[in-house]
């Protein structure tokens, strides 16, 4: 493995991402949304992770700047890397396919919204976040610069700790007691753990 070798494998990594979400997206614009939630602060939100993950990353990956920043390439870490990217797609699709129309970009409730607690739901209520954690670990790994490499899990980080509060308070008001004894049986992020 090569640094040149890591810089693609994340650009790849990025079209993956892509070549997932599409199809949900589209999908999702034609079903009607009930409830919107705080759109300019989930549009800044959503801007800050689209830096850290995409628009910082790619301008190391085309320039090699910032050069201050650089540290030892490892290819050690650059394949553990390749290894959590692929997981974090991987779960990044099942994610999508289990949720099918209930999909948002944002905090929305769609109409005729039904909890969805089956697949990987059964045992995470936010594996869409997991795998965007996954994305920005594995980007820390591939991409050796304490600016680009880092600013996936800054920027995602920041998205993730200031919505995930808003989205369970969300689901609480629009599905009660469901949410809550779903809440009770399932883990955030990390099976087991957290």
């Amino acid at each position: 493995m090569t640094l040149f070798v890591a810089k693609l494998i994340w650009g790849l990594g990025c079209i993956a991402y892509y070549i997932i979400r599409y199809p949900h997206q589209r999908r999702a614009r034609k079903t009607p949304v009930a409830d919107r939630r705080e759109r300019i602060r989930e549009q800044t939100l959503m801007a800050i992770s689209y830096t850290g993950l995409f628009v910082v990353p790619l301008i190391y990956v085309l320039t090699d700047q910032p050069k201050f920043a650089d540290y030892a390439f490892h290819p050690v870490r650059a394949w553990l890397g390749t290894f959590i990217l692929i997981a974090g797609m991987a779960l990044l699709h099942r994610t999508h396919r289990d949720l099918g129309r209930a999909w948002s970009i944002t905090l929305e409730v769609r109409q005729q919204h039904a909890l969805v607690t089956r697949g990987i739901y059964e045992k995470l209520r936010h594996p869409m976040y997991a795998s965007f954690w996954l994305w920005a670990i594995s980007q820390a790994l591939l991409l050796p610069n304490w600016i680009a490499g880092l600013s996936g899990i800054v920027g995602f980080g920041t998205l993730f700790f200031a919505r995930v509060g808003h989205e369970e308070r969300m689901m609480l008001e629009t599905f009660g007691d469901e949410y809550r004894a779903y809440m009770a049986r399932t883990y955030r992020l990390i099976p087991g753990i957290y």
